[in-house]
């Protein structure tokens, strides 16, 4: 039970250290000043009503099935409240304002 515990943490260690990295440099083609320019849409508190023209042109060039795939890691999540102060939920909702059409399975 305690390996088992052990290759579990060091698993979630090398995520954390793989996403750390990915986020340093953007995520999924979405640079870390896109990041930056659509947090205020994407705001854990207070969020704006619309993403800005700068937002939407980072989305506009983002790998949004990459995009969905974070949707569902409470880890990505996590990292993006923590460093970004960005809901992955509302995040998530940004292409759409955009007029960009998600992914089907998304």
């Amino acid at each position: 039970m305690a390996k088992a515990q052990a290759m579990g943490a060091l698993l979630t260690i090398l995520v954390v250290l793989a996403m750390s990295s990915e986020v340093a440099h953007g995520i999924c083609n979405v640079s870390s000043d896109g990041i930056r320019a659509c947090q205020p849409a994407a705001a854990v508190r207070n969020p704006t009503d619309q993403p800005s023209a700068a937002c939407c042109a980072a989305l506009a060039g983002a790998d949004l099935p990459c995009l969905c795939r974070y949707k569902n890691s409470g880890a990505a999540g996590a990292w993006l409240r923590r460093f970004y102060g960005v809901d992955i939920n509302r995040a998530m909702g940004l292409p759409g304002k955009c007029g960009l059409a998600m992914p089907a399975n998304c």
